[in-house]
């Protein structure tokens, strides 16, 4: 019998890793209210093998296609196998497994008018939460997107880079189809296309560790100035389609 949540692991050379997060997701308190599904962007380590000897399924691709790809084809199988709700974490164990249930509750949570949210972010700014050191350029980018975010939708976001999210099936049907999600660096501008297109998004507390083995995706100050380049015209492009399609409406 399938749970109505699905946590969605993508995993690129993560084998160091990934044994020690398998392990606590496949925990009862864990699978007895989620199905997890490994994501394996065409490691060259051992990690496909490390998935298959657990009890969770696996889809691996035969190309590297990217952090947002792999995300974007947990949506998929998550939509065709009728779930109902998606917790994503990443391979490299940074996510704390006790996040999870604060998520699935928050999902389910009505605010003070009576709504849901669609999409829950585990932030490791708020009051509470408990987190890594980061480097003063990673604090800075993510000060300056959370300035941009509160300046194109007036709304407050304290970690619009956190990987560790909640997501009902709206939001990730949304993200599931063609040309609504960004393949490569899926932060602050997907952050910003969803509240414009009027989608609820909440943060919460969040238990993040440092990673113990292997390299961040943003690891090096060329792959950091990269994405500082490219992030402010993603956030551009996707600002401009949703408003021609909000005009359309």
């Amino acid at each position: 019998m399938m749970n109505e949540v699905l946590i969605i692991v993508p995993a690129f050379n993560e084998e160091n890793n990934l044994v020690r997060l398998l392990e606590k997701l496949c925990e009862p308190k864990i699978r007895s209210i989620a199905d997890i599904l490994v994501i394996n962007d065409a490691s060259s380590d051992n990690t496909e093998l490390i998935a298959r000897s657990f009890d969770v399924s696996l889809i691996t691709h035969v190309f590297n296609l990217g952090y947002g790809s792999a995300l974007q084809v947990g949506y998929k199988y998550a939509v065709r196998n009728n779930y109902n709700y998606v917790i994503q974490l990443d391979g490299d164990g940074q996510h704390s497994v006790d996040n999870i249930t604060h998520i699935y509750k928050c999902l389910q949570t009505k605010d003070e008018d009576g709504l849901l949210p669609d999409i829950v972010i585990g932030s490791r700014f708020l009051s509470g939460s408990k987190a890594y050191k980061m480097s003063i350029i990673k604090r800075l980018s993510i000060a300056y997107f959370s300035k941009l975010i509160k300046r194109v939708t007036g709304e407050v976001i304290t970690d619009p880079t956190s990987g560790l999210q909640g997501l009902n099936r709206r939001a990730f049907k949304y993200y599931s189809e063609f040309g609504n999600f960004d393949y490569f660096y899926p932060d602050a501008n997907m952050i910003i296309q969803m509240l414009l297109l009027g989608f609820r998004i909440k943060e919460i507390t969040s238990i993040m560790y440092e990673r113990k083995f292997g390299a961040s995706m943003h690891r090096g100050l060329l792959k950091q100035m990269v994405y500082m380049l490219i992030m402010p015209l993603s956030i551009w492009t996707v600002v401009t389609r949703v408003k021609k399609r909000l005009q359309k409406l």
